[in-house]
């Protein structure tokens, strides 16, 4: 499904990503495990197309990836490593802002909004708006905007970092339904051994 071949990145004189090969295959739940600057990030960012590497390649069912691929777009959901939210707007215009960015209108857009409002159990909080929210809202209101269009592939850089128990075990249970009961392929970044352990 997904394959990187020799991937390298540098920034100046830094090589954040050194001759990276790796094969994930559809419905794989995939650790990143490694220490901040370990260039995980790096490599989510290569994987959503925000950046391109220096050398090698990054192909989905043979399909190259990368900043000018419509493949990335359709099959790619991405939660960042920082909240990636307006503020100002409540949990349910947030999401269907994402959710026109995907090319959702009308009945599905409003469906997928409550279903993803449903999943990370913000459905009572829609109309609030996000400055209210704790870190951990933040972070489960980011990975429902994520799943809006049914990505096949889900990006989660540490989506754990500065979240509560409570939160972070919402957002694990989540992902192993997603992986386990829909078959989506999830790749996962964190410097958490547990995380990696129990996810992984």
């Amino acid at each position: 499904m997904l394959q990187l071949t020799g991937v390298t990145k540098r920034y100046g004189t830094l090589t954040a990503l050194d001759d990276i090969s790796l094969q994930i295959h559809s419905g794989e739940f995939f650790g990143l495990l490694g220490p901040n600057g370990a260039g995980k990030s790096t490599l989510m960012s290569l994987l959503a197309g925000l950046r391109s590497p220096d050398a090698g390649a990054l192909t989905w069912n043979r399909q190259p990836l990368g900043p000018s691929s419509q493949v990335s777009r359709r099959i790619l959901g991405l939660v960042p490593q920082h909240i990636a939210l307006y503020e100002d707007l409540s949990a349910e215009q947030n999401l269907n802002v994402f959710g026109r960015l995907y090319g959702l209108r009308g009945d599905t857009l409003r469906t997928r909004v409550t279903e993803a409002l449903q999943a990370v159990q913000l459905h009572e909080r829609r109309r609030h708006r996000v400055s209210t929210f704790s870190g951990g809202m933040q972070r489960r209101l980011n990975l429902a905007a994520a799943l809006l269009h049914q990505p096949a592939l889900l990006l989660c850089d540490e989506p754990t970092v500065g979240v509560d128990p409570q939160s972070r075990n919402a957002i694990f249970e989540l992902l192993q339904r997603l992986n386990r009961e829909q078959g989506m392929t999830i790749i996962y970044s964190t410097h958490y051994m547990e995380e990696a352990t129990r996810l992984c």
